[in-house]
């Protein structure tokens, strides 16, 4: 694909990361990402060239802070502002133990050693694997990977403007090396939130690429 960097050969130092593979984020769910589900099998097919994988699960008790159902008065997709910063108001989604929060059925997975829930905590969104929305509280994912012998990370999953965006953005803060797989995730694209995001996280260092320049074992 065009303007794609160079292939990623996985090695031992090299983990997966699949953010948000859940049934609300796939057709017929609360916050459907338009062709969300289309990212199982391409994150299948590359599963078996990672030797460590991590899964994330939005994970959100009912009343969430960021549902707009919290706000009186307030719609899905407006913008508020919260104690720590902007906060986009969504609909309510990944309700903890609902069908909508659960991993989608198709997922194959099986070097998957870790799955991170994130946005338990009622006050605070959390859209990255590495540090919730208040931009302080960790998930404790950054030291897990170094103690796991983990330098380099590729990314996964949906959305790419939302979850993955801030969770390969955060991989890079934290000195790993990062790349996001432009096929293996789907976006939202609300109000040029795509375009943005990319725009991000080249200024940051991450690295973009197809899943055909991924090397398989």
């Amino acid at each position: 694909m065009t303007g794609l960097t160079p292939a990623l050969t996985p090695g031992a130092d090299t983990a997966m990361i699949v953010v948000d593979v859940q049934n609300d984020f796939c057709s017929g769910g609360a916050l459907a990402v338009p062709e969300g589900e289309a990212v199982v099998p391409v994150i299948n097919a590359l599963a078996g060239a990672f030797g460590l994988i991590v899964i994330t699960q939005d994970w959100h008790p009912a009343g969430h802070a960021s549902f707009a159902s919290s706000h009186a008065g307030r719609s899905p997709f407006e913008t508020t502002t919260m104690p720590y910063g902007p906060q986009v108001l969504w609909p309510d989604h990944c309700v903890q133990g609902t069908r909508g929060a659960a991993l989608h059925d198709g997922l194959q997975l099986p070097t998957a050693q870790l799955i991170v829930r994130k946005g338990w905590h009622a006050g605070v969104d959390s859209y990255s694997a590495f540090v919730e929305a208040d931009g302080r509280t960790t998930t404790g994912l950054a030291a897990w990977l170094r103690a796991h012998g983990i330098t380099r990370i590729a990314v996964t999953g949906l959305a790419t403007d939302f979850c993955v965006a801030y969770t390969a953005q955060d991989a890079r803060s934290a000195g790993f090396e990062t790349w996001v797989i432009e096929d293996a995730c789907r976006a939202i694209d609300l109000n040029g939130s795509l375009a943005a995001a990319w725009q991000a996280m080249a200024a940051t260092g991450v690295q973009r690429i197809d899943s055909s320049a991924v090397a398989r074992r």
